[in-house]
């Protein structure tokens, strides 16, 4: 009897302390670009755990993608193709530096409508036209109106889109670590090691990984292993919601002054 009433006594501790663990879990969201070109990107849908799928507009299999990506709940963005250093091909719906205001706009307003599930947007390729004030404020114009947020692949250290959108009130937040630059399974380790250890210091960390089938099967393994390492993995729209709420709470109050937030993590 005494044995069950201590047994009772410790899982009634434990269960009042397992939200505050559960709180206290550093978040990691995980975001899986390039979606769109071939029928195997549909078989990403069978990962594990809450996952954020980017995909690239008017590709073979954006809109099947989408549909299902929506039946089951799937967080969504809108991977924008942007103009890079190195001239690559930027595919449909691409955006480029020698676009004025209208096409720049019509372009990706043109790209959203044609996948409304999307909740926020980020930059294939870019690493030239994020380093240009212009077009990202033109960027974020189509965003703000549409309620959308902006996640920052950072493809150049120069890259000004946070500190635009930040300027046009476009919610936002940046890639810590690509997790599969190298697709060797060592160096992947390392990557995610290197999340989890900027996610523990910082309380929460994003990644971007890619559909290469290396990918699919070492996320396959390492994503169940998260959560008993305490972490818990997270739509990335939820960092960035946390990250506005934790920046108003140590916003000071200066009466009738009004707070422009410009910290990016």
């Amino acid at each position: 009897m005494l044995t069950n009433k201590i047994t009772s006594y410790l899982l009634g501790i434990a269960l009042f302390l397992l939200p505050c663990a559960v709180a206290q879990a550093a978040r990691i969201a995980i975001v899986i670009d390039d979606i769109g070109y071939h029928q195997r990107d549909m078989d990403l849908l069978n990962l594990p755990g809450t996952l954020t799928y980017s995909i690239l507009p008017h590709t073979p299999y954006s809109q099947r993608f989408a549909f299902k990506a929506s039946q089951q709940g799937k967080e969504l963005l809108l991977h924008v193709p942007m103009e890079s250093t190195n001239d690559k091909l930027l595919g449909p719906g691409g955006l480029t530096s020698d676009m004025g205001r209208l096409e720049l706009q019509s372009t990706l307003g043109h790209a959203l409508a044609s996948l409304p599930q999307v909740k926020g947007v980020n930059n294939h390729m870019g690493s030239r036209l994020t380093q240009e004030t212009e077009p990202m404020r033109w960027t974020m114009e189509i965003l703000k109106k549409r309620g959308l947020f902006f996640l920052d692949s950072r493809t150049t250290v120069q890259t000004q889109a946070q500190h635009v959108a930040n300027l046009v009130g476009v919610m936002n937040i940046s890639r810590n670590v690509f997790l599969d630059n190298d697709l060797n399974e060592e160096a992947m380790l390392v990557q995610l090691e290197e999340l989890k250890r900027i996610a523990t210091q910082n309380q929460f960390a994003v990644a971007i990984a890619h559909p290469y089938p290396e990918t699919q099967s070492f996320l396959l393994a390492q994503l169940p292993l998260l959560s008993a390492q305490g972490f818990e993995l997270v739509p990335v729209s939820q960092l960035v919601e946390n990250k506005y709420i934790q920046l108003a709470d140590k916003a000071p109050e200066t009466p009738n002054t009004v707070s422009h937030l410009t910290v990016t993590p």
